[in-house]
């Protein structure tokens, strides 16, 4: 009978790991990365993705990225949506789309519907933004290299994932304690497998109405959610002649502004809007306000 405390811890042990891997498979299930690509060759900002073809375009993402035919077929084919509906005009947010694999940020049970036009549920009561909004909303930006981009809303990371193919200086805040670090451990992961890019995304669990302060100021700011007003911190975190683009309006109506705030001679600052649709309105899910512990509303996350 000596041999019994034995039998049990081992027991115990196969106990734990049988636990273990019981909730890595939760974790699995629930997170979005279908773990499609090992990027074969380093990260260069200034290689560009073969665009005259989408055989062209397939080859060279497989030989450089390392990336699923099917799912790079799929990006072209929207791309060429978002070409002939001027969703996406500049050279390098062409760029920034194609090299941004948007079948790493969906769920599982979303995958086929990758390059959907619409958005796309990832859990927690939220959506990922459907590609025409983002490249829009992303090109009226009008991002340099180098640039300090605040996002308000990480949601899954397809947001925060396409900036860092403009900039490496991208922060960005959610709400949503879980989500925050289900997408923090997605950009952990797909800089593993090579996406050495989302090194630049700096990510913060935090109410986003506020902004990140200690990072101010901002060369520009992206919103992604609906809300009735220009939040004031954000515009008093944004660099002067710094660029923002919100949905602002009622439920289910928001314009999308491009906020532009301009700084005077004698330093004085006007503010500037114009409309990135020409007056047309989309729907974005209310914007995420943290009133002590308790979440209120829900939020969309791109």
């Amino acid at each position: 009978m000596k041999d019994r405390p034995i039998r049990i811890e081992v027991r115990r042990k196969r106990l734990r790991m049988d636990r273990r891997h019981v909730l890595l498979g939760i974790a699995g299930t629930l997170l979005t990365r279908p773990a499609t690509a090992n990027v074969p060759t380093a990260y260069d900002p200034n290689a560009m993705p073969a665009m005259d073809s989408r055989a062209g375009f397939i080859d060279w993402m497989k030989k450089n990225r390392g990336e699923d035919a099917g799912f790079l077929g799929q990006r072209w084919d929207r791309f060429q949506d978002l070409l002939a509906h001027k969703d996406v005009w500049d050279q390098r947010d062409k760029r920034a789309y194609l090299m941004t694999p948007r079948e790493e940020f969906v769920t599982k049970a979303n995958l086929d519907r990758a390059y959907e036009w619409h958005y796309l549920d990832i859990g927690y009561g939220v959506t990922i933004t459907g590609p025409h909004s983002v490249a829009r909303m992303t090109n009226s930006l009008e991002i340099k290299p180098g640039d300090k981009v605040l996002e308000i809303g990480t949601g899954s990371g397809y947001q925060s994932a396409y900036l860092s193919n403009l900039t490496d200086k991208v922060f960005s805040i959610e709400i949503i304690k879980p989500l925050a670090a289900r997408t923090r451990a997605l950009y952990d992961a797909l800089i593993a497998k090579g996406y050495s890019e989302y090194k630049a995304i700096h990510t913060r669990n935090a109410d986003g109405y506020y902004g990140w302060q200690e990072e101010a100021p901002f060369d520009k700011i992206i919103v992604t959610c609906g809300i009735d007003h220009i939040p004031p911190p954000l515009l008093q975190q944004l660099k002067p002649n710094g660029m923002m683009v919100i949905p602002v309006g009622p439920p289910g109506a928001q314009h999308v502004l491009k906020v532009t705030k301009h700084q005077e001679a004698d330093g004085t600052f006007q503010v500037t809007r114009a409309d990135i649709y020409n007056g047309g309105t989309l729907s974005f899910v209310p914007f995420t306000k943290l009133e002590g512990d308790a979440i209120k509303g829900t939020h969309n996350g791109p």
